[in-house]
């Protein structure tokens, strides 16, 4: 029985993993388009975030799975409870940088995503993502504890963008659909990056029982 158990949360262990590897790839391949508009990576985007859907679905079905036949308690419970958390995050972060890579198409001005520091919200989000998922891997507790930190930096630098942007607009720098096109891009990082800090904060929960965070 234990060793059943035992086996079907390491599948859900590494369905996870899985997962986590195709976020990061998605969020990466998302800046690089809204950057260069670069068709293939676009293609590659909304590829993976199919892949993100029906890993999505699997690992429902592993955890529903798991509670209703295995009937987990304590620690084992626990971490399934927190996958049902951090698979609704990570689907959100592929839907997401698809909406991202997809907005390349309306951004001619690319000069203006330069400007704007897009690729700094860039950067900083996808780290967030990529050490949340080092976290989970590691259950390593000050990492996860350092992404929900850095939500305030992301929070600033969307602040820093939207002013940028207004003072763009101000200036008739472009068309005032552009500029709204690449706030909503900007808004969309920022929101991978609250997605990442509640991935850790199931992280932190996992190890310390506690729920300090959640957005």
């Amino acid at each position: 029985m234990r060793a059943e158990l035992d086996r079907q949360l390491k599948h859900l262990e590494d369905a996870l993993l899985d997962m986590g590897s195709m976020c990061q790839q998605a969020i990466s391949f998302s800046g690089a388009v809204l950057m260069n508009n670069d068709p293939q990576l676009r293609g590659q985007v909304a590829e993976l975030e199919i892949e993100i859907e029906k890993k999505d679905r699997e690992i429902e079905k592993l955890c529903t799975g798991l509670i209703l036949r295995q009937s987990p308690v304590a620690g084992d419970l626990r971490f399934v409870s927190v996958a049902l958390k951090i698979v609704a995050d990570m689907e959100r972060i592929g839907d997401q940088a698809e909406d991202i890579a997809e907005l390349a198409d309306y951004i001619s001005e690319k000069p203006l995503v330069t400007e704007s520091r897009l690729s700094d919200i860039c950067c900083a989000v996808s780290t967030m993502v990529t050490e949340s998922i080092e976290a989970m891997v590691k259950k390593d507790l000050y990492l996860a504890r350092k992404v929900i930190g850095d939500d305030d930096r992301v929070d600033n630098l969307f602040n820093a963008i939207k002013n940028k942007l207004v003072g763009l607009m101000r200036e008739n720098r472009t068309e005032p659909q552009e500029i709204i096109d690449l706030l909503m891009a900007a808004k969309y990082y920022e929101r991978v990056g609250n997605h990442a800090v509640n991935i850790a904060a199931g992280v932190e929960y996992f190890i310390t029982g506690e729920y300090v965070r959640t957005l």
